[in-house]
């Protein structure tokens, strides 16, 4: 009796198990996790790393799986806010030593704009490994530091080992290509601003379509995530920048990103950046926030003055994704404050990415009237990167 009870007991406490082994084996894991298809390919290299804060595998930085592992890293490459994602949007950061391991970081966010490390640097080298969070967009300049990294590469002939990680706004593509006279540190490659792709993806696919130094290709391996689709929601663990710090802002981003090129502030300096607009002078708003100096926004854009505007704290996450690129909160922005072609400057240009969009502003279109002049860019696009895609759409 004993026995058949206890036989009954480990039936239902394996039933019970069962989807939690499941959900286990169906987890979304990034390319980091998967040391078995990369530490032998880094063994007796000199390897140089780009990732900041965000390169991490559970509680763990990839950076120390490597060590720990024997790997031989010689030099850490800083993004724009540093290798552990403490500086300012633009801020310049210096060359250094990283304190925990003692590696020498070769900053390419430094204010010259070249993003090239030195010649004694890459020459110390045979390997870049590049691990870092993207969260999908053109003017993200984290995918720009990996394609100035890809070129350099080709200079000096060296291999490039990408271990992928999900793109949090991988599920759709909207925006304009660029122009590439507007190319720029927030503008790299002919990509429309919400490309859909991962950092692995869009390395392939540079690589593929000749976007690299003189048309020429890198010897590169992308390390891919497991479990993962374009259609996925993937939260992510980590923010991702100082002023990304919630997934609504990341999704909300494509949208309220353009206010960098105009007197509007967009939450930096208050408890939700990227998730509300306003100016001292704009009218009859309910909404009211004050941007104060704080870690990551040290100077923001209306320090210590009275924003009046709106907050889109309330705004649902799936409909911001649906919205996609959404020109309502700049266009009404625009109208309120009555500044005309002085509300912008020329940095929207390489933002949106197109020299004509200012104009349609400006010419009273509607957010759905510009949204439409993209969207054969969008058909074009998504056809072109098709072959380059690691992951269903679907």
């Amino acid at each position: 009796m004993m026995t058949h009870l206890r036989f009954i007991a480990l039936i239902i406490f394996a039933t019970l198990l069962m989807p939690m082994c499941r959900a286990d084996k169906d987890e979304i894991t990034v390319g980091a996790a998967h040391t078995d298809n990369y530490l032998p390919l880094l063994k007796n290299k000199r390897v140089a790393m780009l990732s900041n804060h965000t390169g991490m595998v559970g509680d763990k930085h990839t950076l120390d799986i490597m060590l720990e592992n024997g790997i031989n890293v010689v030099t850490l490459f800083s993004p724009e806010h540093g290798f552990r994602g403490t500086a300012d949007a633009g801020e310049q950061v210096a060359n250094g030593v990283d304190a925990p391991t003692g590696i020498p970081i070769e900053s390419l966010h430094d204010g010259t704009g070249k993003r090239m490390p030195a010649k004694e640097v890459m020459d110390g080298l045979d390997v870049i490994v590049v691990d870092i969070q993207d969260v999908g967009l053109r003017f993200y300049t984290y995918y720009c530091t990996m394609i100035d990294l890809m070129n350099a590469a080709i200079v000096y002939g060296k291999d490039v080992v990408i271990l992928d990680r999900p793109n949090p706004n991988g599920m759709y593509v909207d925006g304009p290509i660029l122009d590439m006279k507007y190319q720029s540190g927030v503008g790299r490659l002919p990509i429309p601003v919400v490309h859909g792709m991962t950092l692995g993806e869009l390395a392939t696919m540079a690589n593929g379509e000749g976007w690299l130094k003189d048309g020429a290709k890198v010897p590169l391996t992308v390390v891919p995530c497991k479990n993962y689709t374009h259609a996925s929601r993937y939260r992510l663990p980590i923010a991702p920048s100082p002023n990304l710090r919630t997934m609504r802002a990341i999704y909300l981003y494509p949208s309220t990103c353009y206010f960098e090129a105009t007197p509007v502030s967009l939450g930096r300096g208050t408890d939700f950046p990227f998730e509300a607009y306003g100016h001292p002078a704009m009218k009859g708003r309910t909404f009211e926030f004050t941007p104060r100096s704080v870690a990551g926004a040290k100077n923001p854009p209306h320090l210590n003055k009275k924003c009046h505007g709106v907050d889109l704290r309330s705004f649902d996450e799936e409909e911001a994704i649906a919205k996609g690129i959404n020109l309502e909160y700049l266009i009404d922005a625009y109208r309120d404050l009555d500044m005309g072609d002085s509300f912008f400057s020329s940095f929207f240009e390489k933002l949106i990415g197109r020299g004509d969009i200012r104009k349609m502003i400006e010419d009273g279109k509607s957010a759905d009237e510009i949204k439409a002049s993209w969207v054969d860019d969008v058909k074009k696009f998504k056809e072109q990167r098709r072959p380059y895609l690691l992951y269903p759409e679907n």
